[in-house]
This record gives structure tokens, C-alpha cells and sequence, in this order.
């Protein structure tokens, strides 16, 4: 494990030098709030390393050194999210397994699974619900953790091989770019309706203001406590409190007993500023945008699926891959503003 930045300066050159280096993490999203990063682990030619962020290391270095190159990933869209938020680290280039064999057209795509079809290994099950946060870590999730990554590079050398035999190792690569994007790029809102939870639109107008509240209330609590929000207060109970304090029915018995007075006062207050609201300042709705399609456009809907469908099987992969129902839907009612949305691959196979 490595715990000290001496230990990471020592370790960094032969990094530098490794000629492919596969990565995963490990965080702790049900113990803390927001998720901490708690392990990463790298391995390179002959040696896997487990980083531990919590050791107050400086990991800038880190992250330079990894900067520009491509990285072995399996599933990465939650670890590229996850360092990218926390870290401020975007990768160059990567080469994920999963979506890999997703393009190959297997049935099961979990790193276990691959790693028994490629390599005949099979893997322990890892720990479920393990705190990650906690040290030491046991000789089983360091286990674990360690067969995530080592693994990755026989595995991807193996679907790499399928990829090119098949033709598809350059749409593989324009799904990685893609991945990178989407995981690496700024939230598509500033925040302010993060509240709007499941079920909120159920909640009339002053409801939904109540429920404003109560949500960014449930937030400070989190963070205080760093507890993920469910533990403060589930979704559920938080719609079902809001609309009893709005329609002014008893609450009381929502409010869970263990709360201590101070939390309850909190929520009380929270509650009191949201009912003194005036209506000028509850939310407004929120626009829906339905796409009505006409009759042609509705046949031509049905001859786009059913192109798509034909390619699919044609290769062996999930028609959703290509794209979804929803992303033909807005092709049929404007393909050039949607088309973008599409990668050069998806768009051929459509088009074709």
C-alpha cells in the first residue's frame, strides 16, 4: 500500500516508464457525503499498487504522470466521474473493457465474467457493502481490490483482438472519446433543480416549495453529518412530509424519532420558511417538451427502428447501442440538430 509520498515518489518513475497502465478505484458513497475517493489501484508490467487517498498524500504527481496515457479501464464511467469531480483528473485516452465487449456482442459483460470467457480465471466475489474508508483494509478486500485492475490488461489485449478481427476497433475507440466527454464534463445545470426529485411533480405548487426546502435542508444535514442524504431522510418520507406541512395535515409522525432536538429544530425552521413563502416565489412548473409526431414522421420513426434493428442483428449487439428509442424519436423530428448526438458509426448504420 502505498501511504507516503516517498513512497509514491519512489514508485512514479517506473510508472512513467510502464508501457500500459490499468486503473480502477474504489470510493465510499454510503458512509460519507459527498462520496470520498478511498483507493486506487494501478497496475503496471509485474507489479499492482494500491494508492491510498486517504493517507493525506499529495496526489497531483499522481495524476500528472497519468495524464497522458491511455488507461485500462473496466466500466470507468463512475471512476472517470469520481476523479474527475474530486481530483480534477481527465485522462487522455482510454480503453475500456466493458464497452468493449458490449460491442462484441457478449451476453455478460462484468469484469468476472470476462476475465472467466478470456482468461479462464475465476474470481472471488468482492466484499458487498464493504466500507472502504475504513483502515486497515482486510487481506480479502485488498484482494479484491488488487484482481480489479490485474487483470485488465490481459483482458483488454484479448477483446482488442476480437475488435480488430471484427472491424470495430475504431468504433470502440470513438465510444471511449465519448466516454471521457460525458464523464469529464461541467454538470449540464447550476443546481437549481437538483430538488426536483421522482415523484415532485406530483406535489402542487406550494407542495413543491415546501419540498425545496426540506431538499436543501436534507443537504446541510448530509454534509454535516457526512452521511449520504437517504440516511438523513429517504426520498419518500421527504415528498410525503412536504405535502402534509403544504396542506397543512399532521406531520409530526413523519419526522423520524431518532432525530436529535437540534436537527428537529433545524427541519422545523426549514419548514416555517418554506410555508411563509409567498406564491410569486414558489417554483415555477417545469416545462415539458413533448415531441407530437405526425403520421409520416411517425412511419419513418418505424422504418428507422427497424433499420436499426437489422444492423443490430446483423452484428450480434444491443440495438440500443446504436441508439435508443428516444434518441430515433428526436432524429425523426429534426436529424440535424440530433444527429450530433450520434457517433460517426451509429450515424453509417443508420443511414445505410
Amino acid at each position: 500500500m502505498i501511504n507516503t509520498d516517498a513512497a509514491l515518489a519512489e514508485f512514479l518513475p517506473r510508472l512513467k516508464a510502464a508501457p500500459w497502465v490499468a486503473l480502477d478505484t474504489e470510493a465510499d458513497s454510503l458512509h460519507s457525503y459527498p462520496e470520498k475517493l478511498c483507493l486506487v489501484q494501478l497496475s503496471i508490467p509485474g507489479r499492482d499498487v494500491l494508492v491510498d487517498p486517504l493517507a493525506g498524500l499529495n496526489l497531483r504527481p499522481l495524476w500528472t504522470a497519468l495524464a497522458h496515457r491511455e488507461l485500462l479501464l473496466h466500466g470507468g464511467d463512475y471512476d472517470l466521474r469520481l476523479l474527475h469531480r474530486g481530483q480534477g483528473f481527465t485522462p487522455a485516452a482510454v480503453f475500456d473493457t466493458m464497452l468493449a465487449a458490449r460491442l462484441l456482442g457478449l451476453k455478460e459483460f462484468g469484469l468476472n465474467s470476462l476475465v472467466r470467457h478470456f482468461l479462464g480465471v475465476e474470481l472471488e466475489k468482492g466484499p458487498q457493502r464493504a466500507d472502504w474508508s475504513r483502515r486497515p483494509l482486510t487481506e480479502r478486500m485488498i484482494t479484491y481490490a488488487r484482481n480489479d485492475s490485474h487483470y485488465l490488461h490481459p483482458l483488454s489485449e484479448a477483446l482488442r483482438a476480437q475488435l480488430t478481427a471484427q472491424g470495430r476497433q475504431e468504433w470502440h475507440a470513438q465510444m471511449c472519446r465519448q466516454l471521457i466527454r460525458d464523464a469529464c464534463r461541467p454538470p449540464d445545470s447550476n443546481g437549481e433543480d437538483d430538488w426536483r426529485i421522482k415523484n415532485s411533480d406530483r406535489l402542487d405548487p406550494r407542495g413543491q416549495a415546501v419540498l425545496r426546502e426540506l431538499w436543501h435542508w436534507r443537504e446541510r444535514e448530509a454534509r454535516a453529518a457526512n452521511r449520504p442524504p437517504f440516511f438523513v431522510l429517504s426520498h419518500d418520507r421527504l415528498l410525503d412530509l412536504a405535502a402534509a406541512a403544504a396542506q397543512g395535515r399532521p406531520y409530526q409522525h413523519l419526522i423520524p424519532p431518532r432525530y436529535s432536538p437540534r436537527r428537529r429544530e433545524r427541519l422545523e425552521a426549514s419548514l416555517r420558511h418554506a410555508l411563509s413563502l409567498p406564491e410569486s416565489a414558489w417554483p415555477k412548473p417545469r416545462q415539458r417538451v413533448l415531441l407530437r409526431l405526425t403520421q409520416p414522421q411517425k412511419r419513418l420513426l418505424e422504418r428507422l427502428h427497424e433499420r436499426r434493428d437489422r444492423a443490430a442483428a446483423r452484428l450480434g449487439i444491443d440495438p440500443t447501442l446504436i441508439a435508443s428509442r428516444s434518441t430515433l424519436t428526436r432524429l425523426v423530428v429534426n436529424w440535424e440538430q440530433h444527429a450530433v448526438e450520434l457517433l460517426p458509426w451509429q450515424r453509417e448504420l443508420l443511414q445505410a
